[in-house]
């Protein structure tokens, strides 16, 4: 069972947003509207009710969703320098000719393709998006030891993991696994160039990561940030900016708890027909789950 159902990301203009992911990555609007008074606070996030979403999925036409909710970017937000969710991974077919793409495309590359030292199985990039996204574009070309990797159905496919930057790596493992039921899975010490070049360190300096899995599927990454990092400049009451929220399906609704507010069900295509409820984990990042 596939757990990651959507990333939640906060842009000033969905529907701009998303005639550029159809125009470099792809994808095409499945469903839009605007929030509901009752789901921003069952998100903890109040203001952000009323304002314009659009919902993508991938040229695959796989069911794992992209959702761009309309909101403010605060001056002083920068990418990859704060505690919360900080990146999506996208899969690829061939990384090469996704670079070429980027290239002549709004998103700005900020990693160039590049094999990983111990990691032949993926080949990823990345790139910062013109809303201050930061999305990690890999082709995969084995699964890896632990656990299975999704292959691409087209050139750009579907979201398969969401990056989190976490004050406390060990927290957040715990949190998972306890409130979440999720198993906790390799963790290494990397050359993470991302990490490097947004606060200035040396480039061979090495960084905790982790993974976080259900059976044999990866879908989250937990980096420990450096003590730089700081709390996420947020406009109160909403949606935080960049990547604001994971959306998960979970197999065992009823054995979890900590609800911002009592789950409900919810209709259309993102959700499905399905209960909901979003929780709150360790440095304030969101989790919305959906009922499997």
């Amino acid at each position: 069972m596939e757990l990651l159902r959507a990333a939640t990301l906060t842009v000033p203009d969905p529907e701009a947003t998303a005639a550029l992911y159809a125009a470099w990555l792809d994808y095409s609007v499945a469903e839009r509207g605007a929030v509901p008074q009752d789901l921003a606070e069952s998100w903890g996030c109040p203001t952000s009710a009323g304002r314009a979403f659009t919902v993508c999925r991938p040229a695959s036409g796989a069911d794992v969703f992209i959702r761009f909710v309309k909101g403010r970017i605060p001056c002083d937000y920068r990418p990859l320098r704060s505690f919360g969710w900080a990146a999506i991974e996208i899969c690829v077919q061939d990384t090469l000719a996704v670079n070429a793409r980027m290239e002549r495309s709004p998103f700005q590359i900020i990693g160039p393709p590049r094999e990983l030292d111990g990691l032949p199985a993926i080949f990823p990039m990345q790139v910062k998006g013109p809303d201050q996204e930061i999305v990690y574009l890999t082709e995969i070309r084995d699964n890896l030891p632990a656990f299975d990797l999704p292959r691409a159905q087209a050139l750009i496919d579907r979201l398969f993991i969401l990056v989190l930057a976490c004050s406390d790596l060990e927290t957040s493992l715990d949190w998972f696994e306890r409130e979440l039921k999720l198993s906790a899975g390799q963790s290494m010490d990397i050359v993470y160039t991302m990490i490097a070049n947004a606060f200035g360190l040396p480039h061979d300096q090495k960084h905790t990561i982790a993974t976080m899995i259900h059976g044999r599927d990866c879908f989250l990454e937990l980096d420990q940030y450096p003590d730089a990092a700081e709390v996420r400049p947020t406009e109160p009451g909403a949606l935080p900016p960049g990547v604001a929220m994971v959306t998960l399906r979970h197999p065992d609704f009823d054995a979890l708890s900590g609800w911002i507010a009592p789950p409900v069900i919810r209709n259309g295509t993102f959700y499905g027909g399905r209960r909901c409820g979003t929780l709150r984990a360790p440095d304030g990042i969101l989790i919305e789950v959906v009922e499997a």
